[in-house]
């Protein structure tokens, strides 16, 4: 059964100016890698125009379509198929390891990364989890537990990868969607110990986090190891001043800042478009993000209230997560900028995520 009711055209506008900004915002970032290799310049930028937004743009109009109950009806199984495909980065043969992370799969024509699947797959089960529970939100035993069980799973994935900052992220997400649904505070603590223990444990058995730590507490301690990235990124972002050095003009993108296309975006176009031009894009996510919430007091039952929830806090928190990095208020997570950086995968996601809050739009109530 399909709502007659219109989608939520405010949300779809800001999503495709994000999308199509990002898009000419990656073609300057791209050069960089243009400069060094035609062929990986190529690559990249059919990746991200084909897998990423054309392909994007057409799932984000199907899944439109799709009423949001059936999400609910098989999310068990897509939890389950998201954890297995993401054990596929381990794999012999198939799992891509590159700079000690292991977090991609090649399917033979392309790579491609689990871990956004993951993401969609926890929302989604732990939406519905939460939503069945309603009746039982005060119990440890019932609610506090069995969360942290089933954050646990992909906690335990990303951990081993590692890909931290996805990890940030849904732990974001589920903190956010715990205490929506009810969660007491005293149980909701048991949750933040959990991502303190989790942190401890990465600390352990990968010591670069903590080296990233101490980076982000000096990042001049070691400018040219572990501070490289967050130094050229902070040089790149000075330099753009109010109005920017303009569009293609950036300096640092040629062989002085790593990942220009990728992780480092939003340092390459606030060279360009300086102060302004990055302010404008803080904005726009943050509009997005606060349509999102409108769109979540309206959603028309607490599975879908949770699910897009979770959805708008995974987009806005990784996004913010990334350009904080880039200016030195978080540690580096290698996370990338939603809609605009380098990443098939995590921009075919996002818009799939785009599509489940927007059909949720036409079922919203009046208020």
């Amino acid at each position: 059964m399909r709502s007659s009711k219109p989608l939520d055209k405010v949300f779809l506008s800001i999503v495709l100016i994000l999308s199509f900004a990002g898009l000419f915002i990656f073609s300057s970032a791209a050069l960089g890698v243009l400069a060094e290799d035609i062929q990986s310049f190529i690559f990249i930028v059919l990746k991200q125009l084909v897998f990423g937004l054309t392909l994007g743009l057409i799932a984000m109009y199907i899944v439109s379509n799709i009423n949001y109950k059936n999400w609910q009806r098989y999310s068990l199984y897509i939890f389950i198929a998201s954890a297995v495909t993401s054990l596929l980065v381990f794999a012999p043969g198939i799992g891509i390891e590159s700079l000690g992370a292991r977090r991609w799969v090649n399917l033979g024509f392309m790579t491609f990364q689990p871990a956004e699947f993951l993401k969609l797959g926890f929302i989604i089960y732990f939406a519905a989890w939460l939503s069945s529970k309603k009746d039982h939100l005060d119990s440890l035993k019932e609610i506090a537990l069995p969360a942290i069980a089933i954050i646990a799973v992909p906690m335990a994935i990303l951990i081993a990868q590692p890909d931290h900052g996805t990890l940030l992220s849904i732990m974001c997400a589920a903190i956010a969607m715990y205490l929506v649904a009810g969660g007491k505070i005293k149980n909701f603590l048991l949750i933040i110990l959990l991502g303190f223990v989790a942190l401890a444990i990465t600390i352990y058995f990968k010591p670069y986090a903590l080296t990233r730590i101490e980076t982000f507490l000096d990042p001049f301690a070691d400018p040219l190891g572990a501070g490289y990235q967050i130094r050229q990124a902070l040089i790149a972002i000075g330099s753009g001043g109010v109005s920017g050095r303009g569009f293609g003009q950036s300096i640092q993108k040629f062989g002085f800042l790593p990942e220009t296309a990728g992780d480092s975006i939003f340092a390459v176009f606030s060279e360009e478009f300086g102060f302004l031009g990055a302010s404008a894009i803080v904005l726009l996510f943050l509009a997005l993000a606060l349509r999102g919430f409108r769109i979540v007091r309206r959603a028309p039952d607490n599975f879908s209230r949770l699910m897009v929830l979770g959805i708008v806090i995974l987009i806005a928190s990784q996004s913010f997560i990334n350009m904080g990095a880039m200016l030195g208020i978080i540690p580096l997570t290698g996370v990338p900028l939603i809609f605009i950086s380098h990443g098939g995968t995590a921009l075919l996601f996002a818009l799939i995520e785009v599509g489940i809050v927007l059909n949720v739009s036409r079922w919203a109530q009046v208020r």
